[in-house]
């Protein structure tokens, strides 16, 4: 859920408790314009700590859970490291390189770009695959790439 999303049960919650926004606003210490805003969809950004005090004032709640549908992880990052190159970096060395923490120099720099470049939610869902399948615990996985980023000197803060 987003907060364009959440924005639309504030919204629909207020109507529902007969509250206006500027009533709703001063009940929870935010300006009007930022409960407009939030209802509308048009807010960027409100804050962990003000948006569940929010939600709890309203009497709504946020429930975290985990995406129902698997990313396939290895091959996005597979194919994400691979934009760049003639030769294809496949989903199976790349699981086995990272679960056993060997590094051959055919992927090395597929795993250079996949680490300076990827999106984040792909290496951990690359991460959480490479696991699953390798029999192996996801913090092995994370102390590979670790000390990869830091012998390629990768610039991401990330890795720092």
């Amino acid at each position: 859920m987003n907060l364009r999303e959440i924005g639309l049960k504030v919204g629909q919650r207020r109507a529902d408790l007969g509250l206006s926004q500027d009533r709703l606003a001063k009940l929870c210490g935010l300006s009007r314009s930022t409960i407009h805003h939030l209802e509308k969809g048009t807010l960027k950004d409100l804050g962990a700590a003000k948006l569940l005090s929010l939600l709890s004032l309203l009497g709504l709640d946020v429930i975290t859970q985990e995406h129902s549908k698997k990313h396939h992880g290895l091959d996005m990052a597979s194919k994400t490291a691979s934009v760049s190159y003639k030769t294809k970096l496949h989903s199976s060395d790349l699981s086995h390189s990272l679960a056993c923490g060997r590094l051959p120099e055919s992927i090395f720099p597929h795993v250079a770009t996949l680490l300076d470049e990827a999106p984040l939610e792909i290496i951990v869902s690359a991460v959480e695959e490479a696991a699953a399948v390798n029999h192996v615990a996801p913090k092995l996985i994370w102390k590979n790439i670790d000390r990869w980023a830091h012998e390629m000197h990768s610039p991401r803060s990330a890795w720092a």
